[in-house]
């Protein structure tokens, strides 16, 4: 007979406090985290956890539900491309997440297993069942409240060593953030959170923007240029919805993202989703498209005048697209430039 799970993962500021969960039932489920984490982490954990504790039924097919094309696309097409480059991406930099990822390859071997997209925050039942787990350990973590962790996978002890630490830490435990059973919610053993401070940017779990944000990019590329699709995306990052949200706003810019602001102070990813979070502006605004160039065939350079009230300023923005074992991703922005006009 078929396991079918959901996993998913959560993370508060995206490194943050983060959880991970598994849900197939009321009976049939775990959840664990970190005090510092991602959210891609905690995707990949709740698939990891999922597998070791099915492993005593590898016999029967396991059926995962995922809303992080991440995760799916990494386990079912990158991998096998990164572990014939000894775990490195194309351009020779090291694959993120390598200690889990590298787990999650010994944990699927000789096991039947299919992944299954699913659209999250869209009532799809085990999908929002794993989600609120995952967030009630992250959430848990912040507050230094009790994280409920689950019973596990019912024939199976579910006890195992908490984890704390970083990605490696979670591959080399398989485990639940603590050891005890406990109903969501309910009480457990105590959860410290580390003090990093407040942390303005909160890791919001909605459906997954990285698989609209693909669906987005195919419909733009029907009949457009790479050219008129960045103009496209940068015009949606113009948006004040867009820009107030950091899921989505981080979705849009590259993990090397850096901004040199009209002020003159130099941004990371960061500190410019901070930026945007406490200030999205309220437009409209007046894009006035000064040169649109093609830097190479994955990378091109939009430069715009900006008038938002009175104020205008002219803007250069990179966006690039990386190649992950031939398959192509999202258009990022890597590098902006905001200059006031004289």
């Amino acid at each position: 007979m078929t396991i079918t799970a959901a996993a998913d993962g959560s993370a508060l500021g995206n490194p943050g406090p983060a959880g991970w969960a598994w849900y197939i039932d009321e009976e049939t489920w775990r959840a664990g985290g970190w005090p510092h984490g991602t959210n891609n982490m905690g995707e990949l954990m709740a698939v990891l956890d999922l597998l070791r504790s099915t492993a005593h039924r590898a016999d029967e097919p396991l059926r995962v539900l995922c809303d992080s094309q991440y995760v799916i696309n990494s386990i079912t097409r990158w991998m096998p491309g990164w572990k014939k480059k000894g775990w490195r991406k194309k351009d020779g930099k090291p694959v993120l997440n390598v200690e889990l990822m590298q787990a999650l390859d010994a944990a699927l071997a000789g096991r039947d297993v299919s992944f299954e997209w699913v659209k999250g925050h869209a009532g799809h039942e085990l999908n929002e069942a794993a989600d609120v787990r995952a967030r009630a350990v992250a959430t848990s973590f912040q507050t230094g409240r009790p994280a409920p962790t689950g019973p596990g996978f019912g024939d199976r002890d579910a006890t195992a060593p908490p984890v704390h630490g970083g990605p490696a830490a979670a591959a080399s435990a398989g485990a639940g953030a603590l050891a005890a059973e406990a109903k969501l919610f309910g009480p457990g053993p105590g959860a410290t959170a580390v003090d990093d401070g407040p942390d303005p940017v909160e890791e919001r779990h909605d459906p997954d923007l990285l698989s609209e944000l693909l669906a987005h990019e195919q419909e733009l590329a029907r009949g457009l240029t790479p050219e008129q699709e960045v103009e496209q995306h940068e015009r949606r990052l113009l948006d004040p919805a867009v820009r107030g949200d950091p899921r989505r706003a981080a979705e849009l810019l590259h993990e090397d993202f850096h901004e040199v602001a009209g002020s003159g102070r130099w941004l990371d990813r960061r500190a410019a989703l901070e930026v945007l979070a406490a200030d999205p502006g309220s437009g409209p605004y007046d894009v006035d498209v000064l040169a649109r160039r093609r830097l190479a065939g994955t990378a091109v350079q939009l430069v715009y005048r900006l008038t938002a009230s009175s104020r205008t300023t002219i803007r250069s923005s990179t966006w690039i697209r990386e190649d992950a074992h031939n398959e192509l991703g999202p258009w990022q922005l890597l590098l902006h430039h905001a200059t006031p006009e004289s």
